[in-house]
Parts: C-alpha cells; sequence; structure tokens
C-alpha cells in the first residue's frame, strides 16, 4: 500500500509529536490527532504508530488508547516488549493497562503550542 504525500505529511507530524513525549509519561491516539488539527483521526496515528517502529528515535510505545490501555502492543517484536519498555521508564501496567493513566497522561494540547 503506497502511502499519499498528505499521508506521509500527516505521519511525520505525528512522529514529531512523539519524539516529545516526556520519558516516564504516555499520551493517547485521540491526544495526537487533536493536537495536529485533526480530532477525527485517531485511527490514523494508529497507523503511524504501527509504521514508526522502524524509527529507533519514535518511542511508540508510549502511545496508548484513551484509556491507558496497550492496544498497539501486538506491532512490537515480541508480545511484552512494550509493557518491558513502559517498566523501563518506571510506568506500571496491570492487564495491559498504565497504572495511574490519569496522573501519567501527556496532553500535547497542554503542554505544547504550535
Amino acid at each position: 500500500m503506497k502511502l499519499s504525500e498528505q499521508s506521509k505529511d500527516f505521519f511525520l507530524n505525528v512522529y514529531d509529536v512523539v519524539r516529545l513525549i516526556p520519558k516516564g509519561r504516555v499520551t493517547s491516539y485521540g491526544a495526537i490527532a487533536k493536537y495536529l488539527g485533526a480530532p477525527r483521526s485517531s485511527r490514523m496515528v494508529g497507523w503511524a504508530m504501527n509504521a514508526a517502529h522502524s524509527l529507533p528515535d519514535v518511542p511508540a510505545h508510549r502511545v496508548v488508547n484513551r484509556n491507558g490501555l496497550l492496544t498497539g502492543k501486538m506491532h512490537f517484536s515480541t508480545p511484552t516488549r512494550m509493557e518491558e519498555l513502559l517498566n523501563a521508564e518506571n510506568i506500571q501496567v496491570h492487564d495491559d493497562k498504565v497504572v495511574d493513566f490519569d496522573k501519567l497522561h501527556w496532553d500535547p494540547s497542554m503542554e505544547l503550542s504550535l
């Protein structure tokens, strides 16, 4: 599947935001989409994250769903790799959900200015 230029630009913008997520914090697909001015594009952010695993400077493990669930874990090298990366940043996960998600949630719309 070939991406359109517009999709490629969107993916690059997603990666730029994901690179800014501080270590020890997480954000959601929807928060990134909203920040980029495309609030209905959470799924597209997910597709960008699925394509990010070959980019070592994009911490895709810090992006979870709106409830803190590790819905993208199957796209990592092993079923536990996403959790392992989060644990390495002192983010606890229980039953595939970030513990204290509300406290750890990083909202780019609040933290960054366009």
